[in-house]
């Protein structure tokens, strides 16, 4: 295709973080923008997810969104690859899809997802592949293609998954390259989170937000610009405690002088600010804003 770039393991504009990986793919066959160097999240999971899990991804890939400008990147498979990659498009952020085929139109699996191939390269993304185009998607390809996933990428977060699926080799090959492991931990009853709960209790990160994935990497100074916004939304009793607390440390009862509050609202208010951490108690009970 007119629109097929090869790029050479030796070529400048090779993946940097390809080159970490043990058996580093030797050729990318690529469509779209790809860059040298780029901050990376993997999201992938079941072909067959639950309701809990596309709700899951959908709206952790909308926090990554108003947090930080990171690349998701997946797979393209049905399921919650699927859903990353649109959330992603729709939020606004760049996403590359790796495929265990050819990257050229009639290859590309499933072919349900070529219009999303089309979005995801006309948007900004990429979409690559080890294989040459014509490149059937035979299964073996799948679990190869994934330490191309894990490799691109800063740490890996298992959405939903059977205790033996191809999201739990993306894991394995994760730890193998020292990145980050991520789970959404799940229902005791369901299939498909048997795999992130397997993946928590040998020791992943168990994940509920998008700041609990950028704690873990370290980018913290990105919630920055989303703190802000949080300040500038705050309404009715939240916002009177954070600007009383704003301008100095306050207890309980000082805020309810202060507030005109009762001590159960002041209380639930606290709890609320906190959660969005924008508030910590301190060891003299009282109260601050968390700069």
């Amino acid at each position: 295709m007119s629109d097929m770039r090869v790029i050479q393991k030796t070529d400048s504009v090779f993946p940097k973080r390809l080159h970490e990986i043990h058996a580093s793919p030797e050729v990318l066959y690529v469509r779209g923008t790809l860059k040298t160097e780029e901050q990376c999240l993997a999201i992938v999971g079941t072909r067959k997810p639950t309701r809990y899990g596309v709700e899951a991804t959908e709206r952790l890939v909308r926090e990554l969104s108003e947090i930080a400008g990171l690349t998701i990147v997946s797979g393209l498979a049905s399921g919650i690859d699927t859903v990353a990659h649109k959330a992603a498009l729709k939020s606004g952020l760049r996403t590359i899809a790796v495929l265990g085929s050819g990257i050229d139109a009639p290859s590309i699996f499933p072919r349900e997802n070529k219009n999303l191939a089309d979005e995801i390269i006309t948007k900004g993304g990429a979409i690559l592949s080890e294989y040459p185009a014509g490149t059937p998607p035979l299964w073996h390809h799948f679990p190869e293609r994934n330490r191309i996933v894990s490799g691109l990428s800063l740490g890996v977060v298992v959405i939903e998954a059977k205790e033996r699926s191809g999201a739990l080799i993306t894991a394995r090959f994760a730890l193998e390259h020292d990145r980050e492991v991520f789970a959404l931990p799940g229902s005791i009853f369901s299939k498909e989170s048997a795999g992130p709960n397997g993946l928590i209790k040998r020791g992943a990160k168990a994940i509920t937000s998008a700041e609990d994935i950028l704690e873990e990497l370290s980018l913290q100074h990105l919630p920055a610009a989303r703190k802000i916004e949080q300040k500038k939304a705050l309404e009715g009793e939240e916002k009177t405690i954070f600007e009383i607390l704003e301008a100095s440390p306050s207890t309980v009862a000082e805020l309810k002088l202060k507030a005109g509050l009762s001590t159960p609202q002041i209380l639930s208010t606290l709890a609320m600010l906190e959660l969005k951490k924008l508030v910590k108690r301190m060891e003299n009970e009282q109260w601050t804003k968390i700069s």
